[in-house]
């Protein structure tokens, strides 16, 4: 399959560029993009949450009243978990929430994601492009010529472009990023995917790996 290179006033330059059919004509595995898209949420939780249990609490120890002939229930000490200011019963605890997946299936998240983006024509070439210096009125010209001006979008770079990052950083529903730096969870988060044309034969490679 090809796409049409775009220039950065959103007309076609004549030139295509292939995508290869093991990248972006797959049957897309949702599972797998569920695992990959679950283990990059779970890596950005802190895990810092800690409530007091019974033996963490400041308090006495004596035992409130006799074991029996007062009529009611059994008291411990003020920290008994039932009591208001007592201890927590299994209260959350610091804890790391990172799991490991296999290579292959990030890479088989990943694919699923772009074959469905290509499926929806929701992926777009665009030529490459350089700044002098960084300037998002510049950067938010190239989104209007693309009609993607307040629209999710993601730019996939070939390269790291400092500028053209740093044009697009204050844009709240744009990223750019290098082509090895892209999640599964980028890709579903993104309502259109805009690779510059040195990046699609670099991601795809990176895919096939």
């Amino acid at each position: 399959m090809e796409l049409v290179v775009l220039n950065t006033q959103g007309k076609e330059t004549g030139r295509k560029v292939a995508f290869d059919e093991s990248v972006f004509g797959i049957e897309p595995k949702q599972h797998a993009v569920y695992l990959e898209v679950k283990q990059y949420l779970a890596a950005q939780r802190q895990g810092t949450h800690k409530s007091k249990e019974r033996s963490e609490i400041t308090g006495s120890t004596k035992k409130l009243r006799k074991q029996k002939g007062s009529g009611g229930a059994r008291y411990g000490d003020i920290k008994n978990p039932l009591f208001k200011g007592g201890g927590r019963v299994f209260g959350p605890r610091p804890r790391d929430y990172r799991f490991k997946l296999n290579k292959s299936l990030k890479r088989l998240a990943k694919k699923s994601v772009l074959s469905q983006k290509m499926k929806d024509n929701s992926i777009m070439v665009l030529e490459d492009v350089s700044m002098d210096a960084p300037r998002t009125k510049d950067f938010i010209t190239i989104l209007d010529a693309l009609a993607l001006n307040g629209k999710k979008s993601l730019f996939i770079l070939p390269e790291a472009n400092k500028n053209l990052y740093l044009s697009s950083r204050n844009l709240g529903k744009t990223k750019v990023a290098n082509y090895n730096e892209i999640s599964s969870y980028d890709l579903v988060h993104a309502g259109e995917i805009v690779f510059f044309e040195g990046a699609v034969e670099k991601f795809q490679e990176n895919l096939k790996k």
